[in-house]
C-alpha cells in the first residue's frame, strides 16, 4: 500500500501520519491552526506532543498561535 501525499503547509518533520490526521480533519495551513488549541489536537490520534511542539514553533514564528 502506497501512502497518498498529503499537500499541507506543515514541515515533514511532524511526520506522515499526523500530516495525514491533520489534513483529514482540514487542518492544512498555519491560519486554520490558529482556530483550534492545542489540546483539541492532540485528541486526534496520530497527533502528539513532538508534532504539538514543531506546530506551535512554526505558528510563533509567523507570529501565530493555537486557539485558547
Amino acid at each position: 500500500m502506497v501512502d497518498a501525499v498529503v499537500e499541507t503547509e506543515f514541515p515533514r518533520g511532524i511526520g506522515k501520519v499526523a500530516a495525514r490526521e491533520l489534513a483529514s480533519h482540514g487542518y492544512t495551513t498555519y491560519a486554520r491552526l490558529t482556530e483550534v488549541s492545542a489540546k483539541e489536537l492532540l485528541a486526534i490520534h496520530g497527533i502528539g506532543p513532538k508534532s504539538i511542539r514543531i506546530l506551535g514553533e512554526e505558528l510563533a514564528a509567523r507570529g501565530l498561535a493555537f486557539a485558547d
